[in-house]
């Protein structure tokens, strides 16, 4: 038998009236991720593309995992380095149950540093997309909806923004702030105007600060602690690593925000495939280059104010965000010069934060929780304009 036939001979158990019909967003979930739905429209007025939602979604998700598997060989990298460095030859935590039998503990081995990270990283991503999923489906059983497939961006995207060190209870809980309050109270997919991702990650650092952003959870190694480069440069202080480091991603950070190569790698499909914004993603770089350009112009006691551009665009979660989390298609602005605003709207927003507070270093999340806020209004002005030209035509 297919798998094809199986899927069919489950259809009416799931379908209305069927015993596990209140499992059936479960079902459709994942019979339209195996196959292409079989539902078609009639007459000659849709538009038919092989690129629907779903597959814009994977795609992303797909892509998602260039950032995650260079995060994670780079989280492994300076962990392995920081173990190194005390003289220590496995980790005093439940992580060594995973890894003792499996590596090594060598800085210099590509496979010990990238099974050191995927020991961190994995199981939060397992904890986020189980407890996200379920929901998810919680939500679309009670209105009779389908499991949307953007779940898939949300659960990785959330998890690349975290620590490495975040506990596995407090990722579930962020997760499920960001899902129910960011999304599902306002109808779910396509309804809501804030990133969920990114809900659920403010959420985390303004309800667990020292968890998120203290200097002892950027490196995997119970008892060790690192500033961020950022973090550095907001004190004064050396950031610690070249130019070229921070670019390809060997800095303390999130699992999988640092490492602008890889982010770039991703970048290039999603632009080659049209399903992110270059617009988007333009606006947010002329954003900040203008921020931070006519910061540099001006003199004061805070050292942010002379870090140059090339240092905003390596360090921090900037490339991310820029790329994956500002480029979201529900919660951007939709029209084409709008996004262009949006875009520089969260880059200048950006810009201030960073420079302004040096309290908060970083900037590219609330800058784009912000951009959401204004997002359906720059669409407003945008459509007003176009509309009071056409009329003047007329």
């Amino acid at each position: 038998m297919s798998l094809r036939s199986f899927m069919d001979g489950l259809a009416p158990q799931f379908e209305k009236g069927g015993r596990l019909q209140a499992l059936y967003p479960v079902y459709e979930a994942i019979d339209t991720a195996l196959y292409t739905p079989g539902h078609v429209t009639d007459g000659a007025s849709h538009v038919r593309d092989g690129l629907d939602l779903k597959r814009i979604m994977m795609t992303v998700w797909m892509c998602a995992w260039i950032p995650a598997l260079a995060g994670s060989y780079f989280t492994g990298l300076l962990a392995l380095q920081a173990l190194q460095s005390v003289g220590a030859t496995s980790v005093d935590s439940w992580h060594a149950i995973i890894l003792d039998p499996l590596i090594g503990y060598d800085p210099g081995s590509v496979w010990d540093c990238l099974v050191y990270g995927l020991a961190h990283f994995l199981p939060l991503y397992i904890v986020v997309f189980a407890s996200g999923i379920a929901f998810e489906v919680l939500f679309a059983s009670k209105r009779g909806h389908e499991v949307n497939e953007g779940f898939f961006v949300t659960s990785i995207l959330f998890t690349l923004t975290l620590p490495p060190t975040t506990p596995l209870w407090m990722a579930a809980v962020g997760i499920i702030f960001g899902v129910v309050i960011g999304k599902e109270v306002f109808g779910g997919t396509g309804k809501n105007f804030l990133n969920p991702a990114l809900t659920g990650r403010a959420f985390l650092y303004f309800a667990y600060p020292a968890a998120m952003s203290g200097d002892s959870v950027w490196v995997a190694v119970d008892g060790y602690t690192r500033a961020t480069p950022l973090g550095s440069a907001a004190l004064g202080e050396d950031l610690g690593v070249s130019w070229m480091e921070a670019f390809i991603g060997q800095v303390p950070g999130t699992l999988g925000g640092e490492s602008t190569l890889a982010i770039l790698i991703g970048a290039a499909i999603l632009l080659a495939t049209r399903i992110a914004s270059w617009r988007i993603m333009v606006g947010c770089v002329l954003g900040l280059a203008v921020t931070v350009l006519l910061f540099n112009s001006v003199s004061s006691t805070n050292p942010m104010f002379q870090m140059s551009l090339a240092w905003h665009l390596v360090l921090g979660g900037f490339a991310f965000g820029t790329v994956y989390m500002a480029t979201d298609p529900v919660s951007a602005a939709h029209t084409e010069t709008g996004r262009l605003i949006y875009g520089v709207l969260v880059g200048v927003m950006c810009g201030i934060i960073r420079v302004v507070n040096p309290a908060f270093p970083e900037g590219i999340m609330l800058a784009i929780l912000f951009g959401n806020l204004f997002a359906p209004l720059i669409d407003y002005f945008v459509v007003q304009r176009n509309v009071k030209r056409r009329l003047a035509r007329a």
